[in-house]
C-alpha cells in the first residue's frame, strides 16, 4: 500500500503524542491500521517549549505506529492548539470582471485569498479562513454560490489566527523528526469531524475537547463552524491541584484522578479512604475520596464556566443562535466520572460524551474509539478527505484537457502563418493544496 492510500494524523498534545495511520475501506468508512503513542515531554499547554524532547517523542510515536501497521510514514497532518489561538469574524467581497459567467471555485479562492492578506497583529498568522454564508449581488444566506450568476460576491468569514513562532516550532519539530508536514489543522475542528454527526452540526452544537493542557471549543450551527476558542486549562491543572492539595507526587496524583476521581463530591461517603504509599520508607498517606472529589470539582467548575462564557459570547442566548444539539464532551478529560452530570447542572444544556466511532469502520480496536483519540481520528479523516478531493479534481481536469498538437498542425497546413502554440492548462489546485504550499514555503524560509 502506498502512502497516497493512507493518511497519517499526528496529534501533538500536552500529555501525549499520538500518530495514527488510517485508510478508507470499500464502504467509505475510516479504518485505523496503526497507532503509536508516546509521552509528550516538550509541550506545555499546547505550545512546544522544548524542541529536542518533542522531536524524540514524535519519533517514538511514529516508530510505534510504523511497527503496528507495517507502513513507512512520509508525511503527516498535524493538529494545532494552544493558548495563542484566537478567532475573529470578518466580511469581504470581490467584484467579478464578467458577471455573465457563472461563479466558480476560482472566484471563491480569490475571495478567500483576499482574506489571507488581512493585516494581523505583529507575530500572528492566519491558520484557517472558513467561509460562513455568501451574498451574491446583495442576495443573502447563500450556502453554495458556485454555478450562480452575479457581479459582486461577498462572504462572512470565521478567521482562525495563531502565533507564527508556535506554528513554526511545530513545523520544525516535524521536519527534524524526518517527516513532511502536509497540512496544519486546528484541533477542535479535527475533533469535531470525528465525533459530531451532520444532524448535530445543523441543529447547533458545541464541542468541548478537554485535553491535558488546553480545553478546545468549536461551535456549529446550520452545518457551519461559527466560533472556535482555546482555553488554557485542561486535565493537567486538576492533577496539579490534587498534587498540591494532598501533598503527593504528580504520578500518584494522576493515578488518583483516573482511578478514584469524580467531579461530583456528593457521590463519595465520608469514610471512603484511599491509602498512598509514602516516599522512601515514609508513612503511607490516607486521603478521603470526598476531599479528592472536592479538589477536582472546584477546578472542573472553573473550566466549565470559562467554556460557558465563550458559548455566551457566541450568542447562545439569542433565539436564532440557540444550540439545540447541546454540548458534546470529548478528549481524555471527558472520561472523568460524573463530568456529564456536572456540565448539565452548570449550563442547563443537554450533554453527551463524544466517542470518535461515528465514521470509523466497525472492526476497529475499541482503544481507538476512546474520547482521548478524537483529535487523532479527526486528523486522519481530514487528510483522507483532502487527498480524495484533490484526486477527483485532477481526474476532472484530465477529461477536459484539449489536444494542443492538433491545433498547431492545422495552423501550419491552412496558411503559412506563425505557429500557434496552445499551452496545456495547468491542473488547478484546490484551495487546500495552495495553502499547504504557501505554508511549506513559509516554513522553509523561516529556517
Amino acid at each position: 500500500m502506498e502512502q497516497k492510500d493512507i493518511a497519517v494524523g499526528l496529534d501533538i498534545g500536552t500529555t501525549k503524542i499520538v500518530a495514527m495511520i488510517g485508510k478508507k475501506n470499500e464502504y467509505g468508512k475510516v479504518e485505523i491500521v496503526g497507532i503509536g503513542k508516546s509521552r509528550s515531554l516538550g509541550v506545555h499547554r499546547g505550545v512546544v517549549n522544548n524542541i529536542t524532547q518533542t522531536i524524540q517523542s514524535i519519533q517514538q510515536a511514529i516508530q510505534e505506529a510504523e511497527a503496528d501497521s507495517g507502513q513507512k510514514i512520509k508525511d503527516v497532518v498535524v493538529g494545532i492548539a494552544g493558548q495563542h489561538i484566537r478567532s475573529l469574524q470578518h466580511s469581504d467581497y470581490i467584484t467579478r470582471p464578467n458577471p455573465e459567467e457563472v461563479i466558480d471555485a476560482e472566484d471563491i479562492h480569490s475571495l478567500c485569498n483576499q482574506v489571507h492578506k488581512l493585516v494581523m497583529l505583529p507575530g500572528e498568522e492566519i491558520i484557517h479562513v472558513l467561509p460562513q454564508e455568501y451574498k451574491v449581488d446583495g442576495q443573502a444566506e447563500i450556502k453554495e454560490p458556485i454555478g450562480m450568476y452575479g457581479g459582486r460576491l461577498e462572504a462572512n468569514f470565521h478567521v482562525v489566527v495563531g502565533q507564527v513562532s508556535s506554528i513554526r516550532n511545530i513545523g520544525r519539530c516535524v521536519k527534524s523528526a524526518g517527516l513532511d508536514l502536509s497540512a496544519v489543522t486546528l484541533e477542535p475542528l479535527a475533533s469535531a469531524n470525528a465525533v459530531l454527526s451532520q444532524e448535530e452540526k445543523e441543529a447547533g452544537v458545541a464541542l468541548i475537547d478537554i485535553g491535558g493542557g488546553t480545553t478546545d471549543l468549536a461551535i456549529f450551527k446550520d452545518g457551519i463552524i461559527r466560533h472556535t476558542a482555546v482555553i488554557p486549562f485542561g486535565g493537567n491543572v486538576i492533577t496539579e491541584d490534587i498534587k498540591e492539595g494532598c501533598s503527593i507526587i504528580e504520578k500518584q496524583a494522576e493515578l488518583l484522578k483516573i482511578k478514584f476521581g469524580s467531579a461530583w463530591p456528593g457521590e463519595n461517603k465520608d469514610n471512603e479512604i484511599v491509602s498512598i504509599p509514602g516516599l522512601r520508607g515514609r508513612e503511607p498517606k490516607e486521603i478521603t475520596l470526598k476531599n479528592l472529589s472536592k479538589i477536582i470539582h472546584a477546578r472542573v467548575v472553573e473550566i466549565i464556566e470559562q467554556v460557558y462564557l465563550e458559548i455566551k459570547n457566541y450568542g447562545h442566548e439569542d433565539q436564532k443562535k440557540k444550540l439545540i444539539g447541546g454540548l458534546v464532551l470529548t478528549g481524555g478529560g471527558a472520561q472523568l466520572k460524573h463530568l456529564k452530570q456536572l456540565v448539565e447542572y452548570i449550563t442547563g444544556m443537554d450533554t453527551r460524551i463524544g466517542f470518535p466511532n461515528e465514521h470509523l469502520a466497525g472492526n476497529n480496536d475499541s482503544e481507538t474509539t476512546s474520547p482521548m483519540y478524537a483529535t487523532a481520528v479527526g486528523l486522519v479523516m481530514n487528510s483522507l478527505e483532502t487527498s480524495k478531493s484533490s484526486f477527483q479534481e485532477e481526474a476532472v481536469l484530465k477529461e477536459k484537457e484539449p489536444e494542443p498538437v492538433k491545433v498547431a498542425e492545422e495552423a501550419e497546413t491552412e496558411r503559412e502563418e506563425p505557429q500557434v502554440q496552445v499551452e496545456q492548462p495547468k491542473p488547478r489546485k484546490s484551495i487546500f493544496d495552495k495553502w499547504a504550499e504557501k505554508f511549506k514555503d513559509f516554513l522553509d524560509n523561516a529556517e
